[in-house]
């Protein structure tokens, strides 16, 4: 009996040991309602992170009670305990942002419309203004005795001895009236005969002439009446000697078209029409650089007529002259035009010194960047630098406007980015004799540079080990080696101290999301995890570190991409493959994805057998500038390509059924998508486009531009690049889901495909709608809706029925 009675309560502990095994197998599996639940079941990451003034505190958002939003937060440099900060004190910090004196005691910013003065050793802050009129942009005078600021579009300085204001501009809306001087030979006549006749009005408009002359006797420094008729005004900036005030005026178009995008979900309940943007191609505003003298109380065009290459024909127009069989010496001679191209000047900016300006142009082409010397007093440029690419430029610190550029410590040199090289490097050049000098070099792309505050090193990101990973270094002003202080493989987001004795930095890895570490600024040194954001069950699953691996395109070219794979693969196993957006983004890295949802995904279908190839398709970041314009003019080319290589090698080297091989991506991910379906369906056999261009025609202008040039002056990359021209090659299956108040790709691009998928009698598609949903997605819901179909698809058309 004792015997039975044991055999009994073995098995029933038997029965609860293993049903707690199941129990805690099954808390730790994934699916997809649990993956896009909101994100705050993984743990809120520590987001911008700031240093105080007096380098003893870091302050960061942050949320690791699970709140509805952010707080804000605050440790010691010791790292040990974090405190949330009160509202009141809150209020009562300086902006992180804003300008500094030259010995840096002292600081000015812009805090809910109104300028503060911080005196930084004492902590004291004085308000400037206290106003219901927003003040922006403030800053110190070269003698830093004033402080400048911006109000209603004009220039104001604020005497920090006495207080006293003065109002340096006088930009005004509209026409300028008119002088007195009539012209119309009747009215003349007129006014000729009323002075001859009448006594009274011979006193009066004598009385009028008195009265102008001795207001502008008693008020002689008044500034210039600038009148900016429908003009906009922009970047204010003061000289050093405050003689020259430079200025630049926009015209916005006024025949441009810009699309609405209806709103269904309304608490009104009513359609209610967002204003978007216009079409490439369409209309867009220009831009003019002026320098206003004060001491001549007269102001002056800035002109880029006479610098080089500003009436160059762009290649791809002169090799459509050649196509369209003209004749070759026709088709050199008019490698000019006669119009300047439009173009933007940016700047100036002024040397430590005060004694040298310069300024940086761009084409509206976006085909050449120039770095140029200003002579404010006469308006002319000296070319240091053309940046020119036949594709566009672009690149880290390079970007769209001036580009990341400041002094070097001996006021008479520049530091820029150029991509001169194939890779984003640091470049000096001397603004007087013109000699430039690469700082540093290599495979490898370097960004968010800054210099030290003896200005005796640069402190930057490179990914130099590896294009996956982002290190941050120190090297010496005028190059030479390259300290990294960051050793452990992932990517830093640093933020050095003021007094830059200590580095505050956000760190994450592939599979683990970014922590706030603190560690001295110097090699070797121990870093200190401040912040654990991740929730217990977040730690529960076991996430994949997924392997970084490249292969050869079918060009040679090498391509990264991030692979996951079933620790149990089946012989001939389905695969997926993720297209990331955004074209000029890199996710085939080594640490924390900002596309984290799809990285659980990844997972998630690894555990269902899948094996998932990411890859920095070619036009991705971090690899240089031949991999960025590799999709110049042929969206859907080498980029597509790139994916058909990668289903190649999952069949050849990883196990790969080629008929069980899906894709799947958003926005540009989507756009691959549909020619992936459209164009290489032999190929994929199933796909999802999310959120996905069909016609770049129809997409913005600032970024479809550099690309595809504009449909007018290019249609044939346009017709070439745009999968509703490709439809009719549908053969595998294909789901489509958009949001319908998407601002930056319509819902009118799949409304569009939708049709044409109609008129072509395809039947193997379906589209899923989002009616609450922009671009990118908000609601859980809806990316739980939207991946469960994405799932549903991969299961019934990648796995054997």
């Amino acid at each position: 009996m004792f015997l039975k009675k044991k055999a009994i309560a073995i098995a029933v502990l038997s029965i609860v040991v293993a049903g707690g095994v199941q129990a805690q197998t099954k808390a730790n599996e994934l699916s997809v309602e649990k993956i896009m639940r909101d994100p705050k079941w993984i743990g809120t990451s520590p987001s911008n992170v700031f240093w105080s003034e007096d380098s003893r505190n870091i302050y960061f958002s942050w949320n690791p009670d699970g709140n509805r939003k952010d707080s804000l937060y605050v440790v010691g440099t010791d790292g040990k305990t974090i405190k949330k900060v009160t509202a009141a004190t809150r209020r009562s910090l300086p902006s992180q942002f804003g300008a500094y004196n030259k010995s840096k005691s002292r600081k000015v910013f812009e805090k809910n419309g109104d300028i503060y003065l911080l005196d930084i050793k004492s902590g004291k802050t004085t308000r400037v203004t206290n106003t219901v009129e927003r003040e922006s942009n403030p800053g110190f005078t070269f003698d830093e005795q004033e402080i400048t600021f911006i109000r209603d579009n004009n220039l104001y300085a604020w005497t920090i001895a006495n207080g006293q204001l003065a109002q340096l501009t006088d930009f005004r809306r509209g026409r300028k009236p008119a002088d007195g001087e009539e012209k119309d030979p009747q009215r003349v006549w007129l006014r000729k005969q009323q002075l001859e006749l009448l006594q009274i009005v011979r006193e009066r408009e004598a009385d009028k002439a008195a009265a102008k002359k001795q207001q502008l006797a008693d008020a002689p420094s008044r500034p210039l009446e600038i009148y900016l008729d429908e003009k906009q005004v922009s970047s204010i900036v003061l000289s050093p000697d405050e003689r020259f005030i430079t200025y630049s005026l926009i015209s916005r178009p006024r025949n441009a078209k810009i699309t609405i995008v209806p709103d269904f979900v309304t608490s009104s309940g009513y359609t209610e029409d967002i204003n978007t943007r216009t079409k490439v191609g369409d209309a867009q505003s220009t831009y003019e650089f002026f320098v206003y003298d004060t001491h001549k109380d007269t102001t002056f065009a800035v002109t880029l007529k006479d610098v080089e290459g500003i009436y160059d024909v762009p290649v791809y127009q002169l090799e459509q002259n050649k196509k369209a069989s003209i004749a070759k010496d026709v088709a050199d001679a008019k490698s000019k035009r006669a119009e300047m191209r439009a173009s933007t000047i940016y700047g100036p900016y002024w040397s430590e010194n005060g004694k040298h300006a310069i300024v940086v142009a761009r084409a509206a082409d976006n085909k050449d960047r120039w770095i140029l010397a200003l002579d404010p007093a006469t308006g002319a440029l000296d070319l240091l630098d053309r940046q020119h690419d036949d594709a566009w430029i672009n690149g880290p610190g390079i970007s769209y406007g001036a580009g990341d550029i400041g002094w070097m410590p001996d006021n008479e040199s520049v530091w820029f980015h150029s991509e001169e090289s194939g890779y984003s490097h640091l470049y000096a050049v001397n603004v007087r004799t013109g000699q430039k000098k690469a700082l540093t070099s290599g495979k490898f792309e370097v960004s968010d540079v800054q210099l030290s505050k003896d200005k005796k090193h640069f402190y930057f990101t490179a990914n130099k080990i590896h294009p996956g990973e982002r290190h941050f270094y120190k090297m010496p002003v005028n190059g030479g080696e390259m300290v990294q202080l960051t050793t452990q493989p992932g990517a830093y987001e640093v933020q050095l101290s003021p007094d830059e004795k200590m580095l505050a930095y956000r760190y994450s890895y592939s599979n683990k999301p970014w922590e706030l570490y603190l560690m001295e600024n110097k090699k070797g040194a121990k870093p200190r995890q401040v912040t654990s954001s991740l929730t217990d069950e977040f730690k529960a699953y076991n996430w994949r570190d997924p392997e970084v691996i490249s292969f050869k395109a079918e060009d040679g070219v090498d391509v990264y991409a991030r692979l996951y794979q079933p620790e149990n693969k089946k012989e001939k196993g389905p695969a997926v493959i993720f297209v990331h957006g955004a074209g000029y983004l890199q996710n085939a890295h080594k640490w924390w994805s900002s596309y984290f949802r799809e990285y659980m995904f990844h997972n998630f279908l690894v555990d269902q057998g899948y094996t998932v190839l990411d890859i920095d398709y070619r036009g991705s970041a971090g690899y240089g500038r031949d991999v960025r314009t590799g999709i110049y003019q042929f969206m859907g080319g080498k980029d597509l390509s790139d994916h058909v290589d990668g289903a190649k090698l999952l069949v050849e080297k990883y196990n790969v059924d080629p008929k069980k091989i899906g894709i799947y991506g958003g926005s540009y991910g989507g756009f691959i998508t549909l020619m992936a379906m459209f164009t290489e369906p032999d190929v994929f056999a199933a796909g999802a486009a999310l959120r996905s261009v069909t016609d770049w025609a129809h997409y913005n202008h600032g970024y479809t531009s550099n690309i595809l040039n504009t449909p007018q002056t290019d249609s044939l990359a346009y017709a070439k690049s745009s999968p509703i021209y490709y439809a009719e090659g549908l053969k595998g299956a294909l789901l489509i889901c958009h949001g319908m108040v998407d601002t930056n790709v319509h819902f009118q691009d799949v409304v569009r495909l939708t049709q044409r998928l109609i008129e072509l009698g395809k039947d193997n598609w379906e589209l899923a709608v989002y009616p609450i949903e922009d671009h990118g997605f908000t609601e859980p819901a809806s990316w739980t809706d939207e991946y469960k179909r994405i799932y549903k698809l991969f299961e019934e058309n990648l796995k054997d029925k």
